[in-house]
């Protein structure tokens, strides 16, 4: 392995660090989210996902227009009943497991160890979806997204966004860490470091990383596991800088309730196929009409399961 190639995965690997510690200050959970719009009427959290959906196609378009290697993106999928299945899959599951993918790395960065059985469930459902759904076949579409279509003015806008929200966090910069890093500043940071490993590594999601070793390519891909084992790294260490770690005894059927949601997740993502990091990451930055589809679901299938359980609780209350 060359020096370049150490450079270039330390450099990955700090990514992957940064994510780790931004997704445990920011509100990136999709089920939060959804939780939030239905018991607060606030769209706080789905914004922030959202806007860091943003950052990443914003920085897709400025790096075009950059003379720079052009970064390794998947192919996008059809559009299909499996999709839609799968969608509802992930969302079932990120609704049992009370987190999404993205949430179960903050929960575990808290000393949640139950949540350590989320990934073994995903990778479960990754190695069981094959026997359970044989008919589904996801076809690949042919490189390229809407968003390289964009027009010159968009890419403007992206900058004057930029400079506005710089100009406003300018007056913070003097305050103390804890003050400036919100979980707005949180959210954004994710966007930007995946798109910086986006650059060094190509399209990274950790749920790709365990649907790999699934498929038994981890000596392939051993970085993209090693990047996994950051993530985690940045979320503990982030926890503890919040003042939010504190080891919580394993219950039983916590670890049921994780491996459950993992289990459904897994299966989901692989039909979808992409998890919702990488759905808000990659599918919504580049525009797939199968990922926005896709998150659309997932949101819907999280509010529904939210509100029925809510009603059966009042109802069960008043007996």
């Amino acid at each position: 392995m060359s020096w370049v190639a150490w450079l270039l995965a330390l450099g990955a690997g700090a990514c992957a660090l940064l994510m780790g510690a931004a997704i445990q200050r920011g509100a990136t959970c999709t089920v939060a989210a959804v939780n939030e719009l239905i018991d607060q009427r606030r769209a706080t959290r789905l914004r922030s996902l959202l806007e860091a959906s943003c950052w990443v196609a914003g920085g897709l378009l400025m790096l075009r227009a950059l003379p720079l290697p052009a970064p390794m993106l998947p192919a996008p999928y059809a559009l299909s009943g499996w999709t839609v299945l799968g969608a509802a899959l992930l969302g079932l599951g990120a609704y049992v497991n009370q987190a999404c993918v993205f949430g179960a790395i903050a929960r575990l960065g808290n000393g949640e160890w139950a949540y350590l059985a989320t990934p073994l469930g995903f990778y479960l459902g990754c190695l069981s979806v094959g026997p359970l759904f044989a008919g589904a076949r996801p076809q690949p579409l042919p490189p390229g997204s809407p968003l390289w279509a964009a027009p010159l003015a968009l890419g403007t806008a992206f900058v004057v966004f930029v400079l506005w929200r710089l100009a406003r966090a300018w007056p913070q910069r003097a305050a103390p860490a804890r003050h400036w890093w919100t979980p707005h500043v949180a959210t954004v940071s994710i966007g930007l470091a995946f798109l910086a490993l986006l650059l060094l590594e190509g399209a990274w999601a950790y749920t790709d990383a365990l649907a790999e070793l699934a498929r038994g390519m981890a000596m392939q891909h051993g970085l993209r596991l090693a990047l996994f084992g950051c993530l985690l790294g940045g979320a503990v260490w982030g926890g503890r800088r919040a003042g939010l770690w504190r080891a919580r005894p394993l219950r039983p059927a916590d670890l049921l309730r994780c491996l459950g949601g993992g289990l459904l997740m897994g299966w989901g993502s692989l039909l979808i196929p992409g998890g919702n990091d990488g759905l808000i990451l990659l599918g919504l930055p580049l525009l797939w009409p199968y990922a926005w589809v896709a998150f659309a679901t997932m949101c819907l299938v999280i509010a529904v399961a939210h509100s029925a359980t809510r009603i059966a609780v009042r109802r069960f209350a008043e007996v």
